[in-house]
């Protein structure tokens, strides 16, 4: 490959990372039609950080299958109960959590309480259209009905009356590791029995952290009695399917078998999770757009979110009769905080319900990342590392301990690569037998005790390690807010300049990253029999890499830059220490008396 092939294979590498800046600067998004069909009462240009849906009924309709919900004229009452967790506030229409203030979290890294005593927390449910534990039923134009609200102490009663007899009573206790238990009694207390259909418990609402949120995190997760199931909003009402064809979403995500075991409403970091004493029916999804930003706005920053939406989760019960004087009782477990492992964990021990699946660490992966995430947790604890450092030591100890193996792969290598004219020549003496080729290629292999699949072993036992750390970075709220070096926030990319113009970031992390597996990548030798373009080509595939983890959190991509340094430093050392090997002769297989020529 010459240098003119180099250059066009760089620039197209270029040309795809600058496409969509320079499409939003040549072509913008049209504004979204008015509408005021079915949208949510609150109106914010941006939601803020947490699990809450906020439009504006003249820029965000909600295309949702079931009616409009209304409300009473009289105006609604609010009351408040707090605890060292979080501040929880009721509301009277729907008698349920209206939001959450999460006391120890931030709304943005950094900041704490705007002037004039306006929150900047974190705040859970916030704007949603109905609270959480509102009941609802499909079907029919919802009355959310006007609750008597009162307060002693750590509990708090929401009383209302239906129409038909119904009298719906609801008792919330605060208690410890961001809990709520909860106690809905639904009371008969007409002469005569009550048909009550089919019911909508609502779970919450969950929507972006922030403007630059895509939403891949975003949806969500339930809990059927083995396995927790995580459904992707984003993917689930996506209007383009495989290989960007089009598809026509579907009007709500609805799964269960009477086995919910509970459900949550969850972004990045925080969850809202309903756990009932008793399984429910089904659990239910659906999608809320919320207003999108101007082409001011994107065209100064290309990260910000396009179509930003919000996912509202409900349970659903069956329909069922109460005879005349009795009652039905429901008890629900409300967790609304942090994806915390440690919280989560003790909660699931406790009251034995898995909620720890909401980390999203199942599955074989799954405990690399918990492995991952408590090593990391400890060395911070115990020796005080920052949790940058944290992630250097830890990437330093899977290197130590992988390092028999990548040294005996870098061996391999090198004699591979020395063993190459010999294997050229056994490859272009039978060129034109490729069956008998492969089999004496195979045959010089095993004499010079060589293995083509000695370089990628490692790798292919290292993945189980990457893919673990990538999961465990994604969703753990230690690294929220934390600096490293130049990295304000490690969980986020670390850009430190705006293209002007463009609005593209400079992410200093991922281009050291691309450099280094470049590096790295011109130490490797190519495999034995591979053509010489093809085997440059793959020494620029590392820019490939560099492009989908351009974005990703700087948290994943240090960890990814050192561990490509220590292999560099590794493959040098190798190189300088390790002998020549020498190589068997090819030698041809001596011909058997009866078949010489006399």
């Amino acid at each position: 490959m010459d240098r003119k092939s180099i250059v066009i294979i760089v620039l197209c590498f270029v040309v795809i990372l600058l496409w969509q800046p320079m499409v939003m600067k040549l072509w913008p998004p049209k504004p979204a039609p008015a509408s005021v069909t079915n949208a949510p009462p609150a109106a914010v240009a941006h939601p803020p950080q947490g699990l809450a849906p906020s439009a504006s009924p003249a820029e965000a309709p909600r295309p949702q299958p079931r009616p409009a919900i209304t409300f009473t004229n009289l105006p609604e009452e609010t009351l408040a109960l707090s605890n060292s967790n979080a501040r929880y506030v009721f509301t009277s229409r729907g008698g349920g959590i209206k939001s959450i203030e999460l006391l120890d979290y931030v709304e943005e890294v950094g900041r704490g309480r705007r002037a004039g005593g306006h929150s900047d927390l974190v705040t859970l449910n916030q704007g949603a259209s109905v609270p959480t534990l509102a009941i609802l039923e499909p079907g029919a134009e919802l009355p959310v009905g006007d609750y008597k609200l009162s307060a002693n102490g750590d509990t708090l009663r929401a009383e209302g009356m239906l129409a038909n007899g119904l009298a719906l009573v609801k008792e919330y206790e605060l208690s410890t590791n961001y809990l709520v238990n909860a106690t809905v009694r639904i009371e008969n207390r007409s002469g005569a029995p009550v048909a009550l259909p089919s019911q909508e418990w609502v779970v919450g609402t969950a929507t972006p952290l922030n403007a630059q949120d895509n939403g891949s995190a975003q949806g969500l997760m339930w809990y059927n009695g083995s396995s927790a199931k995580e459904v992707s909003g984003a993917s689930t009402f996506s209007s383009t399917g495989f290989m960007c064809t089009p598809r026509t979403p579907p009007a709500e995500y609805r799964a269960g078998d009477s086995n919910v075991v509970w459900a949550a409403a969850h972004n990045q970091f925080f969850a809202l999770a309903l756990v009932p004493q008793h399984p429910a029916e089904a659990v239910v999804m659906r999608k809320l757009d919320l207003p999108r930003p101007s082409e001011r706005e994107t065209q100064a920053d290309s990260r910000i979110a396009k179509n930003p939406a919000a996912y509202e989760t409900m349970m659903v019960y069956p329909a069922t009769t109460i005879p005349a004087g009795e009652s039905l009782d429901r008890r629900f477990l409300i967790f609304a905080g942090p994806k915390e492992y440690r919280t989560l964990a003790t909660i699931s021990a406790v009251a034995g319900n898995n909620l720890d699946a909401i980390m999203g660490y199942s599955g074989f992966f799954g405990w690399f990342s918990k492995a991952l995430l408590l090593s990391m947790n400890w060395l911070h604890a115990t020796l005080a590392l920052s949790y940058g450092w944290a992630i250097i030591a830890i990437t330093v100890i899977i290197k130590v301990l992988f390092w028999p193996l990548t040294q005996a792969s870098t061996r391999s290598m090198k004699r591979m690569q020395a063993l190459q004219p010999q294997m050229k020549a056994i490859q272009e003496k039978y060129k034109e037998d490729p069956a008998k080729m492969n089999r004496k290629t195979m045959e010089f292999m095993r004499e010079n005790k060589v293995s083509p699949l000695g370089g990628c072993l490692p790798m292919l036992l290292q993945m189980p390690v990457f893919i673990g750390f990538f999961y465990m970075i994604r969703s753990a709220i230690e690294l929220r807010g934390a600096s490293f070096l130049w990295v304000p926030d490690l969980s986020r990319p670390d850009t430190i300049w705006m293209i002007p113009g463009l609005g593209f970031p400079l992410n200093l992390l991922p281009l050291i990253m691309g450099a280094t597996m470049l590096w790295q990548a011109r130490l490797t030798p190519p495999s034995p029999g591979m053509d010489p373009t093809q085997a440059k080509i793959m020494r620029y595939m590392p820019l490939m890499f560099m492009l989908f983890l351009y974005n990703f959190s700087a948290g994943l991509t240090l960890y990814w830059t050192v561990q490509n340094i220590l292999t560099i430093i590794q493959t040098k050392l190798t190189k300088t220490t390790e002998p020549q090997p020498a190589a068997v002769a090819v030698r041809p297989k001596p011909v058997p008396p009866q078949k010489r020529k006399k």
